[in-house]
Order: structure tokens, then sequence, then C-alpha cells
């Protein structure tokens, strides 16, 4: 799975997580329906906006779900799940820009594909996903050849872009394709007044992908030589944090000049979990808008003891060592173990760690995770050879759980004005 809005479940709350996993499931099984088994590893985060978007416009009816079947991703077990023009117009364009990536990564020789059976193989599949992409597109009225030749484009500007050239010159043919893709999703849900706000929406949100796919890539870019828009360019990374602060506030501003008939969804991924995307890419948290201190998040408060101050949780006789919670050391050591122990002496009460598992064992316990899929679809599960505990590969939590709620009016709506939503 790639793309840049990677929501966390415990924001987005039953309900919206549902709706996402519903267009998530749809992307998917889109793919597959049209194009084949093989075509769903193209399945993205950020494709799937399409989808929502599409949705989020469109008058209620009862065909815009689907109860699919059991799902090896899903702990094999039904679900409902988007379908119709939306789903397929999100397949289009998942299939015609993966194609575009793998052309890319053909082009510098990233990995495997420096090797010439690979690359020629690869190239094939890239061929193969772009006509399909543009028989889908043809199929809802999309004509994907503006994404065909933003991808041509792109190529040349990035082999005539050099220290001075504007990084939005280098961003433009993504821009102009993410544009394309939003505002059709306003004819497909009969809104073309939307189609102007969407497609400026789009415009940015392309600028956001670029940006930030360059930041996250800019070491390991130069380290392997590859070309990367702000080495190239001679772009700091100050300027492009404030491109995107700026892309993100106008796609903001746009998503209010469209009509929608329920855009909580929409509107959570685009203007509230975009934000956090652009944090992580850069390494930062809480607000990029508070030069003045009027707003910080949670992360960089000072929750210290000194003074009259009494910390997050009072005063210091509440926090034992290194924070813990607990009265503070005593004399002889642990206050909890031997003769410290204030409750009377004796061994510390600790629940015995299990052991490692042998080889064949690990390899069973490996066979039963993979059938019942906890390993993906598990909060946590029980490694099979080590036993320790792990997070499932859909468990991408990217938050402080505990302070999700406490921080949303510093990531967009004080800072930036542009809701007053309450997310």
């Amino acid at each position: 799975m790639f793309g840049i809005v990677r929501p966390c479940s415990h924001r987005l709350g039953e309900g919206l997580k549902t709706q996402w996993m519903a267009h998530l499931c749809g992307l998917c099984l889109a793919l597959r329906g049209d194009h084949g088994q093989f075509a769903r590893v193209v399945t993205n985060y950020d494709g799937l906006l399409i989808s929502v978007l599409t949705e989020a416009q469109a008058e209620r009816s009862t065909g815009w779900r689907r109860t699919a079947g059991p799902c090896p991703l899903r702990g094999m077990r039904t679900a409902s799940v988007a379908q119709g023009e939306g789903a397929r117009l999100a397949a289009a364009v998942s299939l015609v820009l993966a194609s575009a990536k793998v052309r890319d990564h053909v082009a510098d020789g990233d990995g495997l594909l420096a090797r010439r059976p690979v690359a020629v193989a690869a190239r094939r599949v890239a061929a193969s996903w772009g006509r399909a992409g543009a028989r889908t597109g043809s199929a809802v009225g999309f004509d994907t050849a503006v994404l065909v030749d933003a991808v041509d484009r792109q190529v040349g500007i990035e082999a005539l872009a050099g220290p001075g050239t504007p990084l939005l010159t280098v961003t433009e043919p993504t821009e102009t394709a993410t544009a394309a893709a939003f505002a059709h999703t306003a004819v497909l849900a009969g809104r073309t007044g939307n189609a102007a706000p969407l497609a400026e929406a789009g415009r940015l949100f392309g600028r956001l992908a670029h940006l930030l796919d360059a930041v996250e890539d800019r070491e390991t870019d130069a380290a392997s030589g590859a070309w990367n828009p702000l080495s190239a360019t001679g772009t700091s990374l100050a300027e492009a944090r404030r491109l995107a602060d700026d892309a993100l506030h106008g796609i903001r501003l746009a998503l209010r000049e469209a009509e929608f008939t329920d855009s909580r969804l929409a509107h959570v991924l685009l203007a509230h979990e975009l934000g956090r995307s652009v944090d992580r890419a850069f390494g930062t948290s809480g607000c990029g808008h508070a030069a003045d201190g009027s707003h910080r998040s949670l992360d960089s408060l000072d929750f210290g003891n000194s003074g009259d101050s009494l910390g997050p949780l009072g005063s210091a006789v509440l926090l034992g060592p290194e924070g813990s919670f607990g009265p503070p050391p005593q004399q002889g050591g642990n206050p909890y173990t031997g003769g410290g122990n204030p409750f009377g002496a004796g061994p510390s009460f600790q629940p015995p760690t299990p052991g490692k598992r042998g080889f064949w064992a690990g390899c069973a316990a490996a066979i039963g995770l993979c059938c019942t899929c906890k390993m993906c679809c598990a909060d946590e599960y029980e490694g099979p050879w080590s036993r320790k505990k792990r997070d499932g590969c859909l468990n991408d939590c990217d938050c402080d759980c505990g302070c999700c709620e406490a921080c949303q009016c510093c990531e967009c709506c004080e800072c930036c004005s542009c809701c007053d939503c309450g997310l």
C-alpha cells in the first residue's frame, strides 16, 4: 500500500473508518473485476480519494454499496464496499499513475529494475496497466490521455531542470493530472458546478504529492544518485515546507467552495489527515503556522515539575523514577522489592515471560497466524517464534491516541481558518 493520506483508525472513529475501508476495498475489487487479480497491487490510499469525492457529491441511492465476499485481508469477513463509477474512475487513475511510476523507476534503474530482464518485464507490465486504465477511464467518460501526456512531459521537464528552475515547474504535470481526475468526480456525481473548485483542489493535491515524495526520498536519492526535484533545483526544505503549507491551505479553501451531499469523510481526509501527512514527511508535529507561538501541539508543551508547576498530572509526588507512576524512590533501592517495600518484604510479583518456540512449533504458529489473518487484521498478535507482542500489518497508527481530539484545532481549524467543524 502506498499514498500520502494514511489516516489513523483511532482518529477516524468507527463510522468513518467503515466508510474509508468501504472505498479502499471497493477500489481493490474494481481493479480485480475489470483487470484481474494482479491489478490489485496498484491499490493505494490516494486513489480511493477519487471514489470518496464522487460519493460525497452524489445524491444518496441504493447503488453505491454492495456486500463483498470474505477476503483474507479482512480476516475472511464479508463487508459493505463501494461500487459504481467512482470506484472505476479511481481504478483507472490508479492504473495509469502506477504505470507511470513503474516506468519512472525503470528509467532511474532503481533496485532490481537496474537489471535488464527485470526492466523489460516491468515495462511490459507498465504498458499493460496504461492500456487497462485507458479502457476503464473511457468507460466512465474520462480521457486518460491527459494523464499520459502529463507523465510524458514530466520526463522532459526533469531532463531540463537545474539549479534555479522553479520547483512548481517540475510539479506542474502532476498537478495537471490530479486536477483532471478530481474535476471528473463532479461530472460523475452530476454536480458540474463543483468541477472548478475540485480541479483546484486536485491541482494542489498533486503539488503536495510531488513535494512530499521528494522530501521523503531526498536522502535515499542522494545516496543512490537518483534524480530528486529538491536537489536538482536547489530548493531548500524550508521553501518546500512553505509551498506545502500554501497548497494545504488552498485545498481547504477550495473544498469550502464545493457543494457536497455528505462531506464528512472527504473533509477529514483532505482537510485534516493531509496536514498530518505534511508533518510526517517533514518530521514535525503540530501546526506549521505557529511562528508567533499562538498554537502548539501537545508534543511541544513543557510538562516540567519545577517551581510552582504541577505538571500534567499533579505534583512530583505522583511521579516515580523516569516519569513512572508511584512514589519517589527511597533508600535501599526499588521500594517495591525486598526490604524497601512499604507493603512488606518479599519478592516482586511479575508475570512469567513465555519462552520462545522452537523452529517447527514456530512454523505451525506462523501458518495459523496467516490462515486466520491475524498478522494483517489483528490489532496485536504474538510473534510465532519470539512470542513477543507485535502490531498487525494494517494497524498502522501514527498518532498518540490519547490526544487525538485535543490537538485537532491547532492542525486545521484555528490556524488555517478552514472550517468550524470542531473535528
